[in-house]
């Protein structure tokens, strides 16, 4: 089921300007080990996935990306996933890495739907039977939130790293001028809201001194996730964008065991 705020609202100059940092591709070749997936909606628009790939009967990770960031930017990360069992689908939002238009709220759910849509199809096509499951950093794990609320029935687990559980305090945070702008708690999305529809199993990783959405954000989603199975995980000394340096290793370890804890070797 769709969200029904109207999104709108949100797609102000004023907001989107921070929001979105969008940015092209670099223009290098993409690693061999990548695949480079385009994805059409029905007004035309072209969204620019990458697959790093693995073994067909192995999970996929279907990844929204933070604001600052590209799909070729994972190409790194995108290779420790496949060593670690797990097929790695990053989408980029529009006016991103070889995405046309330009980015917005209300366009950012749009799309992700027809990723997961086109995805659904790619994957039964290619007989690549590995179960889905969604994950969102930063600004994606609105997407990913909402995909998993929406899909109930594809998707098979939620991984949201350093996610947001308001929308409005997270704009003021950013230093954007609600009250000025007009904008009110009823008239944006919510990510705890959209969670209590999802009850699959839900991963939570958060720095334990993240800047920009703090760690009672996550700790929120937590509590509010009506899962049955579900694990919060605290990265200790992290800030936003050092998430992944302090974790190492650990970091793929806790999100493979989660997804499936017989894949620990």
């Amino acid at each position: 089921m769709p969200i029904e705020t109207d999104l709108s609202v949100l797609d102000q100059p004023e907001v989107t300007r921070i929001l979105f940092y969008p940015r092209k591709e670099s223009g290098r070749t993409s690693p061999g080990f990548a695949e480079n997936l385009d994805i059409l909606t029905e007004n035309g628009i072209r969204i620019g996935t990458r697959l790093y790939l693995t073994e067909p009967d192995m999970p996929h990770i279907l990844f929204f990306h933070g604001n600052g960031e590209i799909a070729e930017d994972y190409d790194d990360i995108g290779s420790v996933y496949t060593n670690f069992g797990l097929n790695f689908l990053v989408a980029d939002y529009r006016g991103y890495g070889r995405s046309s238009g330009t980015p917005g709220v209300a366009a950012m759910f749009i799309d992700a739907r027809h990723v997961i849509d086109h995805f659904s199809i790619w994957k039964a096509q290619n007989q690549r039977k590995g179960p889905l499951w969604v994950m969102g950093r930063s600004l994606g794990s609105a997407p990913a939130i909402a995909l998993a609320a929406e899909y109930p029935d594809s998707v098979n687990g939620l991984i949201i790293e350093s996610g947001f559980a308001q929308t409005l305090p997270l704009l003021q945070r950013l230093g954007i001028n609600t009250a000025g702008l007009n904008i009110k708690d009823s008239e944006v999305f919510s990510n705890t809201a959209a969670l209590t529809r999802y009850f699959g199993p839900t991963l939570i990783i958060h720095g334990e001194y993240d800047q920009i959405i703090p760690l009672h954000h996550g700790q929120e989603l937590f509590e509010t996730s009506p899962a049955i199975r579900k694990e919060l995980h605290i990265v200790k000394n992290a800030d936003h964008n050092s998430l992944l340096m302090f974790a190492g290793k650990t970091y793929f370890e806790i999100i493979r065991d989660f997804i499936d804890p017989s894949m620990d070797s």
